[in-house]
């Protein structure tokens, strides 16, 4: 049986991210960016797909783990039947070096260690050249597989049956350093470097990071975790924010609805932003902000919903048949196929997102604005266009009633630059538009016999993303409107207290199979509990939610309440961000929502 999900803790350098298990198996990294191809593959397959385990020779020694406080080194504590170890992990951020470090202290007695190497470059698709290298009384092992190089320091590896296995000792108060270093394979192989300082200046870097977290309310460890995973998830060259480290982990254990979640979606970007920004990160705003003018270019006729970490634009979406899938759940995919697909809500979210920004004191730039008007007449231009909607939905297009509220948002947002900010635009126009889309949608998403809004046009079914509404003001929580969708969610869409997307039942998104409860909507739902009076269920929820994370504080996309088992790609930055914005709602912040009729 694959491993849980749950069972993996992230390394992250904030350029890319490795998995590792709580048996201290790596079954996940690619190199060296978050799309980049892997190197080690099992947790999409098995351990002839790619892995590095390192722990005790002792089949029964028992970890615990925890992360070295508000950082990303990982310490798990091995206890053994001969004595006590630990095992510090981490990947150094800063100085450009692609670096993954497995630091084993001896704490008492004597402990065996035992550690298998299995590189498998380019999605297990190519077993590298592999060579020993190592000098100096220094062991080493070099793997090269095309433009990849990767070096092995630390440990005697000798190769049996295409797996490089070694084993050492430590006792009391001893250190056994191990690195993993990736680098061009045409480059000269890179010197080794001190172990302490790197882990030190790690640890700085995160802790540094983490005290500028401004946050007065509940579940402040929860908020504190999550902020720093939405760090770990912004690359440190290119501004851009993935979704998630992982592709391919499924939203139904068997089943096909499996996807890359390595790029970075506008919508979910934006919304990071939005939670960087209420707790005191404007400079990272204002990098992408960068990133967004780079991307879109000249032309927001051409503006996707998603793009690469540096903005590329070809996403293809293609299946890796090397790679078998998480506990049989094929295919894998390599790219998304939803590059190509019309979002209508994502100008919306981009919009309230600079506009957060352009609050908190971020000056706009004369191509900043000029971009935001241009995207402003892109709504306008195709206001009446169906789209594929928030959840990308692979069915027919249709008028997603959460799209047009995010177009209404869009378009607010440019009436208040310009009322508000003292920005110019076309604001009267703005406002008619803007008046035009609300009155639209309380005609056409609206069901009057019901007392709720609508999935889209023409339907009876509800969607967990009309919880957006009130979170950008189109509509007051206690909206008498807003309180009979949550009574309708509530009836149509909770199993076991925890929210589904939608009915996949009703056949909108094209797709075989179900799935389970996503982890954001029930967070949007303690919110707008929080924001209509419902205190009690607010907290009450949040507890639960929050109780669902795993042993290190990390959230994936969905959870399976009848296995108890996190389900989809992980960590997810948007189950995190919205957890953020759930304890800001406890605390009494009303965000986006602030000061809108």
């Amino acid at each position: 049986m694959a491993t849980p999900i749950e069972d993996y803790a992230i390394l992250s350098n904030c350029r890319t991210a490795a998995l590792v298990s709580r048996d201290g198996s790596i079954d996940w990294l690619c190199l060296p960016r978050y799309d980049s191809s892997s190197i080690f593959g099992a947790l999409l397959g098995d351990e002839s797909h790619g892995h590095w385990s390192l722990r005790p020779t002792d089949p029964d020694a028992v970890p615990t783990r925890r992360y070295d406080g508000d950082t990303f080194v990982l310490v798990t504590r091995w206890q053994t039947a001969s004595g006590v170890a630990e095992v510090h992990e981490f990947m150094p951020v800063d100085g450009g070096r692609v670096e993954l470090v497995r630091q084993v202290i001896g704490v008492s007695g004597v402990v065996e260690f035992t550690t298998q190497l299995r590189l498998r470059f380019d999605y297990a698709r190519a077993i590298p050249w592999m060579r020993q290298v190592g000098s100096h009384g220094l062991p080493a092992i070099l793997g090269i597989a095309g433009p990849d190089a990767v070096l092995v320091r630390g440990v005697h590896l000798r190769a049996e049956d295409h797996v490089h296995a070694g084993s050492f000792t430590v006792r009391s108060h001893e250190l056994r350093d191990l690195s993993l270093t990736w680098y061009p394979s045409h480059l000269p192989m890179p010197d080794a470097v001190n172990v302490d300082e790197m882990k030190r200046h790690t640890l700085a870097w995160w802790r540094d990071w983490a005290a500028s977290i401004d946050h007065d309310g509940p579940f402040e460890a929860d908020v504190v975790r999550s902020l720093l995973v939405l760090r770990a998830l912004t690359h440190e060259d290119t501004g851009g924010i993935v979704a998630a480290a992982t592709t391919s982990l499924p939203e139904d254990f068997g089943g096909v609805r499996n996807w890359d979640y390595r790029y970075v979606w506008l919508r979910d970007a934006a919304l990071t932003i939005e939670a960087l920004i209420s707790h005191g990160f404007l400079r990272v705003t204002a990098r992408w902000r960068e990133w967004l003018l780079r991307a879109i270019a000249g032309d927001p006729g051409q503006m996707q919903i998603m793009y690469g970490l540096a903005g590329e634009r070809d996403l293809t979406e293609r299946e890796i048949t090397s790679l078998p899938g998480y506990d049989g759940s094929a295919p894998v995919r390599v790219g998304n196929g939803a590059w190509q697909q019309y979002q209508a809500d994502v100008i919306g979210e981009v919009m309230v997102a600079l506009e957060a920004a352009r609050s908190a004191g971020l000056k706009e730039t004369p191509f900043s604005w000029a971009l935001q008007r241009s995207l402003l007449a892109f709504v306008e231009e195709h206001r009446a266009r169906p789209d594929n909607g928030i959840w990308e939905i692979r069915g027919e297009l249709q008028m997603f009633t959460q799209s047009r509220g995010m177009m209404w948002a869009a378009l607010d947002r440019g009436v208040r630059a310009v009322r508000e900010f003292g920005l110019d635009g076309p604001v009267e126009r703005w406002e008619r538009l803007r008046d035009e889309v609300a009155a639209e949608i309380d005609e056409q998403g609206y069901n009057a016999d019901g007392n709720y809004f609508v999935q889209h046009y023409g339907s009876t079914e509800v969607d967990a993303s009309l919880l957006l509404l009130p979170q950008v003001g189109y509509c007051a929580y206690d909206d008498p409107r807003m309180l009979g969708t949550v009574a309708q969610m509530e009836k149509t869409l909770m199993r076991d207290g925890l929210l589904h997307r939608y009915r996949t039942a009703s056949g909108v998104d094209g797709l075989p199979g179900a799935e389970h409860p996503f982890l954001a909507c029930s967070f949007w739902l303690v919110e707008q509990y929080a924001n209509s009076g419902r205190i009690e269920d607010a907290k009450a929820l949040m507890t639960r939610l929050c109780s669902l994370a795993n042993d290190v504080g990390l959230l994936s996309e969905e959870y399976d309440v009848v296995s108890q088992r996190q389900v989809g790609n992980t960590p997810q930055a948007l189950s995190h961000l919205a957890l953020v914005r759930a304890a800001d709602a406890l605390a009494g912040h009303q965000g986006r929502a602030a000061k809108r009729s």
